[in-house]
């Protein structure tokens, strides 16, 4: 007996879901648990495994179709009973209730000119009306010899346009991202953060690190370690808007934000607080793999308490990142870059980022959010203070 394949429940708030690639086609055999069809939905995307093994029978939704929680999108058969013949592709039967009409002989005409007299002769056929391996000539209107316009003669010829239509994860980012600028009063503050002491660490200890751990140590781990002890300080900027009031927390789960194939993703570090920088740099990582993967999973995209997106690694040097709604602030971190600073009265050149802090003024007052931000770099300058606690 077939088996359908129906959309399961993902989450409390996802209702539908596009279908992606199907991994297998009718007629395919498939094994218990085997991966069958790729499902996309506004935070991620995940696999549809086969309920029982057997064979495809139908598929009902193509990639690219929305279905509903619920919805069959296609079915299981057994692969005995498909062998002997009964699948959807068996030839249809016709109805004996309507036999096939007669077949009529067909109609012998007169030869060419040769019609009767009541019959009009066929016109002779014009150039183009026949078929030949050659191109036609294109119709001009100008003087004769005179060459028209490449984009007036075949449009297609110049790249035409393509649409396609947006995955759910990326409508999903702009609705938040819409809704984030319309719903909060945004504000952004700059800074900028000489990265000397922590890139002369990352070269002191980089393969210690590497071969103790078996992961990079990288910058981020270093930022999550400064935004966590400056949330600590100025909880507003941790805090978020819901109704009337405002909720702060008392914990800190940090989302980072990451690039995959449908768009960018926030994975969260959940308890930041209790991470060791090995530990930071290890989630981070596997979210990063994942991501590429689509293989992140739901409950890792939900929730927390504040973002750092890092578009330095695609080479930003300055921009204005956008709140991840419901939270108060986000951090955006940027290339490094070696710019003279003076230092002691003397110019010198360090490797310098800029950072920019975009907060909600609801929750968070200017004064709060350049104090916030000059903690990061103070710690980002000098990762001693973490020890010693100063």
């Amino acid at each position: 007996m077939p088996i359908d394949l129906k959309i399961p429940a993902v989450g409390e708030s996802i209702t539908e879901v596009v279908i992606g690639a199907w991994r297998k086609k009718v007629g395919d055999t498939v094994e218990k648990d085997e991966d069958l069809v790729e499902l996309e939905t506004d935070k991620a995307t995940f696999d549809l495994p086969a309920p029982a093994a057997g064979v495809i029978t139908q598929i009902l939704k193509k990639a690219g179709d929305t279905a509903a929680v619920g919805d069959v999108i296609g079915s299981i058969g057994d692969a005995f009973a498909t062998k002997q013949g009964t699948t959807k592709d068996e030839p249809v039967k016709r109805s004996p209730s309507k036999p096939e009409p007669a077949k009529q002989e067909p109609v012998k005409q007169a030869p060419v000119k040769q019609a009767p007299a009541s019959v009009p002769a066929p016109a002779q056929p014009s150039r183009r009306d026949k078929v030949t391996a050659e191109p036609l000539e294109p119709v001009t209107t100008g003087a004769p010899h005179e060459k028209q316009p490449a984009a007036a003669t075949n449009a297609a010829a110049r790249g035409g346009e393509r649409v396609v239509p947006m995955s759910p994860i990326r409508r999903r980012i702009a609705q938040r991202l819409v809704e984030a600028q319309a719903n909060a009063a945004l504000v952004t503050t700059f800074n900028e953060i000489d990265m000397s002491v922590v890139i002369g660490l990352r070269k002191k200890y980089r393969d210690a690190f590497q071969d103790q751990y078996g992961v990079k140590l990288g910058f981020m781990s270093f930022f999550v370690k400064a935004v966590v002890e400056a949330l600590t300080e100025i909880p507003q900027v941790n805090a978020e808007v819901r109704e009337n009031a405002i909720v702060y927390r008392d914990y800190f789960d940090i989302g980072v934000a990451v690039g995959s194939g449908k768009g960018l993703v926030v994975p969260v570090l959940r308890d930041a607080q209790r991470l060791s920088f090995a530990e930071i740099e290890r989630q981070i990582a596997d979210f990063a793999r994942r991501a590429g993967e689509n293989a992140l999973k739901l409950e890792e995209l939900q929730g927390g308490t504040f973002t750092i997106s890092n578009g330095g690694v695609y080479g930003s040097l300055l921009s204005t990142p956008i709140v991840n709604p419901p939270q108060s602030g986000v951090l955006g971190m940027h290339s490094i870059q070696e710019r003279p600073v003076v230092r002691d009265g003397q110019i010198v050149i360090r490797p310098m980022m800029y950072v920019a802090l975009t907060y909600d003024h609801r929750v968070i007052d200017g004064r709060e959010a350049v104090t916030f931000l000059n903690r990061v770099r103070e710690i980002v300058e000098d990762p001693s203070r973490l020890l010693i606690e100063v």
